[in-house]
């Protein structure tokens, strides 16, 4: 059969004036993952990613350490969705950046409260009963992520390999998809994927299967000051 590796970005740059570029972290996670890829996927016929600079730089990166030569072709259906958007419908006056991050700043744990404002803000989105308050619904989300899915799924031959560099939300999309979980649950998955995290799939002609699920394995051990969530 043929896989689908599904890798989240390394770590990006939280609080800082650009989230969509890598952290010093985010670029050591890319390149301990490239070495992880040499020996476990010797052979690389697609590499995806979803046009945002923290899926090329760590496709870049990783590529760099496997000592491969290819394209990263750019698909729009695997970018992440619309995170600003998202709470500022919850938390309209953070809408403005700035704003939000000087009043994180103040408290204790910025990235904890944080948090707990975006469960509340995605669980908001999920629910489905304020669509018009968004430039894209969950389900129009997760309708273009198992599309960017099918397609590639169709260009695929039979046991090739494509790695698929991406964001959190569209990984746990297809998870959510593919076993059956209930919708409120799946971000719930979100929280929990490590930054370079690999998740499998495999594929037949006719199917599509999870196989393994936010593989870290890579960071553990030694490496353990790598793991990071955000």
């Amino acid at each position: 059969m043929g896989a689908i590796l599904l890798i989240r970005h390394g770590q990006a740059s939280f609080g800082a004036g650009d989230y969509d570029q890598l952290s010093d972290t985010g670029f050591s996670q890319s390149r301990l993952l490239g070495n992880s890829l040499k020996a476990r996927a010797p052979k690389i016929d697609l590499v995806l990613g979803g046009g945002m600079r923290r899926h090329r730089q760590t496709a870049e990166t990783a590529l760099a350490a496997m000592g491969v030569d290819i394209a990263v072709e750019d698909d729009p259906g695997w970018a992440e969705y619309d995170h600003v958007a998202v709470i500022a419908a919850h938390r309209p006056e953070w809408a403005d950046q700035t704003r939000m991050k000087t009043e994180l700043a103040r408290l204790p744990n910025p990235r904890r409260a944080f948090q707990q404002e975006f469960e509340q803000a995605t669980a908001r989105w999920i629910g489905g009963l304020h669509n018009d308050d968004y430039p894209e619904s969950w389900a129009g989300f997760c309708a273009r992520v198992q599309q960017a899915l099918q397609r590639l799924h169709a260009r695929l031959g039979k046991s090739q390999t494509a790695l698929v560099f991406t964001s959190g939300g569209p990984i746990s999309a297809v998870a959510q998809r593919l076993l059956h979980l209930p919708e409120a649950n799946t971000l719930r998955v979100n929280w929990t994927l490590a930054n370079a995290a690999i998740t499998k799939l495999i594929y037949s002609e006719r199917a599509l299967y999870l196989s393994t699920l936010n593989d870290h394995a890579h960071f553990e051990g030694l490496r353990a000051d790598l793991i990071t969530y955000r």
